[in-house]
């Protein structure tokens, strides 16, 4: 799949959406381009890359069972 980004005057816009509509969710998808979305995408990439080289630290279920049961301990009387 390729990634195209448009600089689109705002008075076709309406237009060119209209168009882009009409193709399906498997044909096309419609990314927003707001900040948010580039910094995720980011740091989703980082984090492939350090799972790809070998860098990335893993937890066991056991360990994270443990870690997620002491938040839940820590926080139970906070509700």
């Amino acid at each position: 799949m390729q990634t195209v980004r448009l600089r689109i005057n705002d008075k076709v816009y309406d237009k060119v959406m209209w168009l882009l509509s009409k193709f399906n969710r498997n044909e096309i998808e419609i990314i927003p381009d707001d900040s948010s979305y580039i910094k995720y995408q980011e740091y989703l990439q980082n984090e492939l890359d350090e799972i790809n080289n070998g860098k990335a630290k893993f937890q066991s279920i056991d360990e994270l069972e443990a870690r997620l049961d002491n938040v839940i301990k820590n926080r139970e009387n906070t509700i």
